[in-house]
């Protein structure tokens, strides 16, 4: 079991395989076994059976698993297909390793963070116009 230079929501490309060149998010690793699976990325069709009454059968599209050796982290600062390097963030006590990249150096961690807090702003400012428009009313 190696460790594993990706998580989930990462957006990264296939460098290898029948989808060289494709990019996607990341949308479940699996560290046991190496392999990931990449949202666009590697689609198979899957015969299912009805198990009920209620329930479709039929070919079904999905993502399936590509080995981690087969994919590089996209930057979100430089934009480019980039290695990941490691390195310590606070002081003392407090450190925390995370990764970078090796071409800028800026943080992967971070990147993520911030768009997720960019997004709960933007749901805050559409509810708060919602509520001017009603009071304009």
């Amino acid at each position: 079991m190696a460790k594993m230079n990706v998580k989930k929501g990462d957006n990264v490309m296939v460098i290898t395989g029948k989808d060289k060149g494709k990019a996607g998010e990341v949308m479940k690793v699996d560290p046991e076994s190496g392999r990931i699976i990449v949202s666009g990325v590697n689609v198979i069709s899957k015969h299912v059976k009805p198990r009920s009454a209620q329930q479709k059968g039929g070919i079904v599209k999905r993502e399936g698993t590509i080995d981690v050796s087969n994919v590089m982290i996209i930057c979100p600062s430089c934009n480019e297909v980039v290695r990941v390097g490691h390195a310590f963030e606070g002081e003392g006590d407090q450190q925390k390793k995370i990764r970078v990249c090796k071409k800028c150096g800026a943080s992967l961690e971070a990147a993520k963070k911030v768009t997720a807090k960019k997004a709960a702003k933007g749901v805050a400012k559409k509810k708060a116009t919602k509520s001017t428009k009603k009071d304009a009313e």
